[in-house]
């Protein structure tokens, strides 16, 4: 009997005869990717590959850094941020090493880029453009990085295998150094104007951000003060439509991930939609908190714990800041998309009562950005693009980086009240009378930051870089008051108490997959 070798020999004889005949033969052109060898040759080919730095960006995963604080509670008990609120995660939690090579996989693909973007021969200002575009995604994600994890290897050109095992951490400030360096050389080769792409207000944007977080004040107000002074960008007047397809494409967005029904879709409305508009779907996956709801000031301007706000426990939702309304779906309050009220009373025969699924919200709040009545008859088909930086965003920076510097002048309050006086908003204003001391600024601009900026990715950064985590992360989750025999009642989930240790907790963990590839990479302190 033949062996099953045996059988293919007349057809090795062959290829072997015609290789001799050709040595080129075997030399092929792959089909089923695209080769370095014909890539990297027109300006298309570079668009292609700045477009595919683009597709790295995040998307409504951003709510889920909120999910971890104190702020927004993940609403299925069984996924990882339940974990990490607890405190019960270790060097192996899949999301460290989720977040860990997502960054990491853009980052490669700008290196990519940058290794080989000098093989183009195209356009001057076109190349600079799309090279301009690349530097800003690549500082984009080791922001990121370095907000999670501290010191990261930074890594600025393609390297093969042996090359990664070998890799060290490279120092916090280091890396600041060249996120600063980077997006100052980013600027001066983007237009102001790019067609919806990346510009030169999105680095300068992307940089007052980066500084702002390394404590780099003077930096951080410069960089702020540079996309205000452009006239490029204004607040656009609805604070609702903002997150809403009317408000697509406005002049306050710096960056965005882009999206396109049937096309390039995405399915924000089934992540952030109340249960009773998705049936059948495991969604609304991260509902706010009352800490969350508590923030919204009184209309005139007070805190609901001052004695004179006028705020009543038994009518918790008159007279807010008119962001709560177009932030939060509020029970007994707002109409939901199938026109229904969206009622969330425990024991009631609401809407999207408490508990009444396992799907429901467990705090009797909803998120209502980016929830758009168009979606509601294909919920996994959303179009909405995802904001990633905004101007108002960079107007906050400026004012508290000025704060911080104690450089209070009118310029502080001008920026403060753009934001708060936007038409739909039309807060009260905030002067030296209100608040004139670095420490009363300061707190009324962070307060400002966290309900304007709600669901939107920040806490869990901002509780890092004020270092105040331990103070506001741990305890018992709390959600809706309501009425029950006549008496207030408050929603209270023991079961999500969440921890934070202030030894270890400040940073993650460095990957264990990371580490047992590499031993020179060196471990977080507690983990």
């Amino acid at each position: 009997m033949f062996s099953k070798y045996q059988k293919f020999l007349p057809v090795l004889l062959v290829i072997y005869f015609f290789a001799g005949c050709d040595p080129d033969l075997l030399e092929t052109v792959p089909n089923d990717r695209i080769s370095s060898d014909i890539f990297w040759q027109t300006e298309q080919d570079a668009e292609l590959a700045a477009n595919a730095v683009y597709t790295t960006l995040d998307g409504i995963n951003i709510v889920g850094y909120d999910g971890i604080t104190d702020l927004v509670l993940t609403n299925r008990g069984f996924d990882a941020n339940v974990v990490i609120q607890r405190g019960q995660m270790s060097a192996d939690t899949d999301r460290f090493l989720n977040e860990w090579n997502s960054a990491y996989t853009g980052i490669r693909r700008a290196n990519d880029f940058m290794d080989n973007i000098d093989r183009v021969e195209g356009d001057t200002d076109t190349i600079n453009r799309l090279t301009g575009e690349v530097i800003v995604l690549r500082a984009y994600h080791y922001i990121k990085l370095v907000m999670l994890f501290g010191d990261v290897p930074l890594i600025t050109t393609g390297i093969d295998i042996s090359e990664g095992r070998s890799l060290t951490r490279t120092s916090v400030n280091e890396i600041w150094d060249f996120i600063s360096s980077e997006l100052d050389q980013a600027a001066s080769m983007l237009p102001w104007q790019n067609n919806h792409r990346i510009n030169r207000g999105t680095a300068y944007g992307l940089k007052a951000r980066a500084m702002l977080y390394a404590g780099r004040y003077t930096q951080a107000a410069e960089s702020a003060l540079n996309v205000i002074q452009s006239g490029e960008y204004e607040l656009y007047p609805d604070y609702y439509e903002l997150f809403q397809y009317s408000g697509q494409g406005n002049s306050e967005i710096l960056l965005t991930r882009e999206r396109a029904r049937d096309f390039n879709s995405h399915n924000v409305y089934n992540v952030l939609a109340p249960w009773s508009q998705i049936p059948g779907s495991n969604g609304s996956i991260y509902v706010p908190t009352a800490a969350m709801i508590d923030k919204y000031e009184m209309d005139n301007g007070l805190p609901i714990t001052h004695p004179e706000s006028g705020y009543d426990p038994f009518n918790p939702y008159e007279n807010r800041d008119p962001r709560l309304y177009a932030s939060v779906f509020l029970n007994n309050i707002t109409e939901m998309p199938d026109g229904q009220v969206y009622g969330t009373t425990p024991g009631s025969d609401g809407s999207d009562a408490v508990q009444i699924t396992v799907y429901s919200t467990i705090t009797g709040y909803n998120i209502r950005k980016y929830v758009a009545e168009e979606d509601y008859g294909n919920p996994g088909n959303s179009g909405l693009n995802t904001t990633l930086l905004r101007f108002a965003e960079v107007l906050l920076t400026y004012a508290e980086a000025k704060i911080e510097m104690n450089e209070i002048d009118q310029t502080v309050y001008d920026a403060i009240n753009r934001v708060r006086q936007r038409p739909t908003v039309e807060m009260p204003e905030v002067t030296p009378a209100t608040a004139s001391s670095q420490n009363e600024l300061r707190e009324l601009v962070r307060n400002e930051r966290t309900v304007e900026l709600a669901f939107e990715g920040f806490r869990l950064f901002d509780t890092r870089r004020w270092e105040i985590a331990e103070d506001v992360l741990p305890g018992i989750p709390k959600g809706i008051t309501y009425v029950a025999d006549g008496e207030l009642r408050q929603v209270e989930i023991p079961e999500r108490e969440a921890t934070f240790n202030a030894n270890r907790d400040y940073l993650w963990a460095i990957p264990i997959r990371e580490i047992e590839l590499n031993s020179n990479l060196t471990q977080n302190p507690g983990w």
